[in-house]
């Protein structure tokens, strides 16, 4: 098969983006025929998207960069329902309140992705509650409903696996379905959406969609209706992306330092490199395979390009230097650095509860198992008794560094 033509197929599929596709050709034929409307939902459980939604973030990108609109979708009514994709259970029903808390907080995920001015290739950002909040549920079952088959519901990943595993799929939840293709019928409606993207696991809600349009968009384009997912992405030794031991790796700086941003990229392991210049960063692909095929110490220099450029993205070039600058004073020159993220702590107190509250642990038996490997440090000094108390006596020019292996420290400055 050869390879598309239109811009934004050919990059995507160069570096990595594209999993599956709807009808290729024609979509190839559509974005040659002039800018297309995309778009992809982020539903409002958190108060900051984190690095399991960047591939998303990324393509809707490279979407507009490629001349298009991206749209995003905030998920402030299907977020009252919860998507039971990739669940084993049902998500806990937020509030109202909390709801429109974490819709500001997603907001400023997007910040520095997208540009949102005018044009036809301006991003919109949208709010789903705005139609879905104003369903009358017996029209809707009547309009909608109707096209829906319950036994090809069941047939999708999202039902069947909470099915064969004996586990409890709501009611509520089995809705979701229908509200997500609701969404790509009223975006076609309301602003010619034609393209809906999302990862692996919602593919089948986006069949769904695609097959709803085709079948009530009316005229508007011909009622033209596709889908792309990206593929699911784990690291080299199967973790799921984006996780760590402290937790999720969040987009939003008051979430997560643009520093701890730059140290999780520099940590990327060696097998993961390569694809994840080409998912996170705009390098262009020639430097991205040569520095993808670099071996032995050599690997190292490549990460920290990784790292630098995928911060310099979301948190600007200023930031993604600083946390260059002040990683290589920490860790090259053994410096602790005044640019280091710190927490304020009353002292003296255990290194053991220090490690907790800056989130360099899970958990106190996680820090005492790494103390007896060596793994602690403060002041560059190895930590192995675990009653060890960090004093005022320990503090360098106002405060103490506490290490984690080699690459994650902290300051601790006194309250």
């Amino acid at each position: 098969m050869s390879g598309p033509e239109s811009e934004f197929l050919r990059q995507a599929e160069e570096r990595g983006y594209i999993h599956q596709i709807t009808d290729r050709a024609a979509l190839d034929a559509r974005l040659r025929a002039g800018p297309v409307a995309a778009y992809i939902g982020f539903d409002c459980t958190a108060d900051s998207l984190h690095v399991g939604h960047l591939v998303s973030i990324m393509m809707l990108r490279l979407f507009q960069r490629a001349g298009n609109r991206p749209v995003v979708l905030i998920g402030g009514g299907t977020t009252k329902i919860g998507d039971p994709s990739g669940k084993d259970e049902a998500r806990q029903l937020l509030t109202e309140a909390g709801i429109e808390a974490n819709k500001a907080g997603i907001r400023r995920s997007f910040a520095n992705f997208l540009d949102f001015g005018e044009g036809p290739a301006g991003a919109l950002m949208l709010d789903n509650a705005e139609w879905l909040d104003e369903l009358r549920y017996i029209p809707f079952l009547r309009e909608v409903g109707r096209h829906f088959s319950v036994n090809r519901m069941l047939t999708m990943d999202s039902v069947r696996l909470r099915l064969e595993r004996d586990q409890p799929l709501s009611f509520l939840e089995f809705n979701y379905m229908l509200l997500q293709s609701y969404d790509f019928l009223e975006l076609h409606r309301r602003h010619g959406v034609a393209l809906q993207m999302g990862g692996s696991d919602q593919w089948g809600n986006i069949v769904m969609g695609a097959d709803l349009v085709r079948r009530m968009g009316g005229a508007r384009e011909g009622a033209e209706a596709f889908g792309l997912t990206t593929p699911l992405l784990t690291t080299a030794s199967g973790a799921k992306m984006g996780k760590t031991a402290a937790g999720a790796v969040w987009l939003n700086p008051d979430r997560l330092a643009p520093y701890d941003y730059w140290q999780f990229w520099r940590n990327t392991e060696d097998g993961d490199v390569a694809r994840f210049l080409g998912l996170f960063t705009e390098l262009p692909m020639p430097e991205v395979r040569r520095l993808g095929a670099l071996g032995g110490a050599e690997i190292n220099e490549a990460k920290k390009v990784l790292a630098t450029e995928a911060t310099a993205l979301l948190h600007g070039r200023a930031a993604a230097e600083a946390a260059a600058e002040t990683a290589r004073l920490a860790f090259e020159q053994g410096q602790a650095a005044a640019s280091l993220p710190g927490i304020a702590h009353a002292l003296p107190a255990p290194v053991i509860d220090l490690l907790a509250a800056a989130g360099l642990v899970a958990s106190k038996g996680e820090a005492r198992r790494l103390m007896g490997q060596n793994g602690v440090r403060l002041n560059d000094a190895p930590v192995t008794d675990p009653q060890r108390m960090l004093t005022e006596a320990d503090l360098q020019d106002g405060a103490a560094k506490l290490s984690l292996g080699r690459k994650r420290h902290v300051l601790v400055r006194p309250v």
